[in-house]
């Protein structure tokens, strides 16, 4: 038997928030959906939120889950977390976070946290119009795992968000590998392609970390345009680059005008129907969150 945590428990017994949001034509209030898993592979959910338009605030959120006792309980987790919190806000919810507001989940079922977080991407990124980005709907990329349709870049993804070293970790995130287990080396190798990457000296980096240092001793005093400019590459190089370049894009600072940040996208970014995705929520959301909330992100033309 698991080794399930009291709050796992709990949620698994007596869920909160099980059910569906039905649309009812409120005036200022959107109904959105998102959708992963399969019952086929033995986990599916699907996540109902409503939205306060005018504010972008999640009024409820309930949930549809065909899994088991982690599945369950990570998905009431999840409805509990978000509710009140504004898109952008919610969007920073992690898999991690859902592990850690339910005390910790066994690591091999620690896929159910992923595919909450997954879940309510889908969910917002439905209700603003945009297409997914490519690691979400994971329909670009080589494929690695045929037993349970997993790409290459959705699991750079885990591994680069996670900090994984192992293929039967990767296997416990995200499934791939539990299968017939012929994609087990393609895994080891992709583990140490990011590893590898991860560890390259970056450009810069001591200077990075100085900015940084100098910018947390000085937290009264505003920014200079030198102190903001290398907070904003260090943001970029440190926390925006390595998931963009997962899933075989990447994006270069070219300008800094005033509060409006001008980069280009390459490599996937560049050609993907998600670019504006890229641009306003994997780019724009974590520069206003890092560095100044006025700070509007545009692309140019190589």
């Amino acid at each position: 038997m698991w080794d399930y945590t009291d709050k796992v428990l709990e949620l698994f017994y007596e869920p909160k928030n099980q059910g569906a949001i039905e649309e009812t034509n409120e005036s200022g209030v959107k109904i959105a959906m998102g959708e992963v898993g399969s019952i086929a592979c033995g986990d599916a959910l699907r996540l109902h939120l409503k939205v306060e338009v005018a504010s972008d605030k999640i009024l409820d959120a309930r949930f549809q889950t065909f899994g088991c006792t982690s599945a369950i309980a990570s998905s009431s987790a999840l409805t509990e977390m978000i509710k009140g919190l504004t898109l952008d806000e919610a969007l920073k919810v992690s898999n991690k976070d859902i592990a850690n507001y339910l005390g910790g989940l066994p690591e091999a079922k620690m896929h159910c946290s992923v595919m909450g977080q997954e879940a309510l991407e889908a969910a917002i990124y439905n209700y603003r119009g945009i297409p997914l980005a490519a690691h979400d709907d994971d329909d670009e990329g080589a494929l690695v795992c045929s037993c349970f349709g997993i790409s290459e870049s959705k699991i750079r993804r885990v591994i680069i968000e996670n900090n994984l070293t192992d293929a039967e970790q990767v296997t416990n995130y995200v499934k791939a590998g539990g299968g017939c287990g012929s994609c087990l080396a393609n895994i080891d190798d992709i583990i140490k392609s990011v590893r590898e990457q991860a560890t390259a000296p970056a450009l810069n980096k001591d200077y990075n970390v100085k900015v940084a240092t100098d910018i947390a001793n000085s937290k009264q005093r505003p920014l200079t345009n030198v102190q903001r400019i290398a907070l904003i590459q260090k943001v970029l190089d440190e926390e925006v680059r390595p998931v963009l370049i997962a899933d075989g894009g990447d994006v270069e600072l070219y300008d800094v005008d005033g509060d409006r940040v001008k980069v280009l996208l390459q490599g996937a970014c560049g050609s993907c129907s998600s670019s504006t995705a890229t641009l306003k929520i994997a780019i724009e959301a974590r520069l206003q969150d890092r560095v100044s909330k006025n700070l509007i992100v545009e692309a140019v033309e190589p």
